[in-house]
């Protein structure tokens, strides 16, 4: 499948703002899964300084807004060939060793609840069943619902709270995975949806190491394997190392964003 992507984000500045960097990971690699055909990234309000690939292989681009600015735009788009295997991504390369991956973050620090949704997994001799169930449990313990959660709520948080979105049930599923012994990293991305082309924001979704398999992919909120229909940009141990965009600057500045993004053949 051929799919053509556009991701807008804008930040707007109440004052202008003498220094601000912003760390962009919006640049998806060549997988088994998929293929980039073209990709780039512009910017209004700002440049790159520099980009790098970090410890998960994510392509990383560092930007700084023009000092004295008052907002900033950022432009990803391109088009990526993509192909379905089930959710398999394969073996684990890079970096990062597979025990690296059972290591806890403050969003996905296991608490009573993780942990008794690890139960199910833990020793199980059908892994892979055991992953995709505990994906469904996930999802009927935490309904998906907008504007209950937000970038800082916990794994153990939102399963507490009932609700949540796709960044809170991949932060649950890969804070399980891990409480029962089982590598597990949290992806963002794209997916194209069948309904709409706009969309508020990008995806996210989960993925577990499986033996004889290597990585596996796991969509908790639609309750399947990523097919065609997504494309990979980033992965890390939470939300905070995956984040699309994430950044600092200096002064009392209050900040709205924007975010604009479609998928579509």
């Amino acid at each position: 499948m051929l799919l053509h992507i556009s991701h807008t984000t804008r930040y707007a500045y109440d004052r202008p703002v003498d220094y601000a960097l912003q760390q962009v990971r919006l640049t998806p690699p060549t997988t088994p899964q998929q293929r980039v055909l073209s990709w780039d990234i512009t910017v209004e309000g700002g440049k790159v300084e520099t980009s790098y690939s970090d410890h998960h292989q994510t392509r990383v681009h560092l930007l700084s807004v023009t000092p004295g600015g008052t907002g900033v735009a950022i432009n990803a788009a391109g088009q990526v060939e993509t192909h379905d295997t089930s959710g398999v991504l394969g073996q684990a390369t890079g970096a990062a060793p597979l025990w690296y991956f059972l290591k806890t973050t403050p969003l996905t620090e296991p608490g009573d609840r993780v942990a008794a949704l690890a139960e199910d997994v833990r020793g199980s001799p059908d892994l892979l069943g055991a992953l995709h169930g505990l994906s469904a449990a996930i999802l009927a313990a935490v309904p998906y619902k907008i504007g209950d959660t937000y970038a800082a709520t916990t794994a153990e948080a939102a399963l507490a709270g009932g609700s949540g979105v796709c960044q809170d049930h991949a932060q649950i599923f890969v804070a399980a995975a891990r409480a029962a012994g089982c590598p597990a990293r949290y992806v963002s991305g794209y997916l194209m949806m069948d309904d709409r082309v706009d969309q508020d924001a990008s995806h996210a979704w989960a993925e577990a190491h499986v033996d004889g398999l290597g990585w596996v992919g796991f969509d908790i909120s639609n309750g399947i394997s990523p097919d065609e229909r997504y494309v990979r940009i980033a992965s890390g141990l939470d939300y905070r190392e995956a984040a699309p965009i994430s950044g600092l600057r200096l002064g009392d500045a209050e900040e709205s964003m924007i975010v604009s993004v479609q998928v579509q053949q």
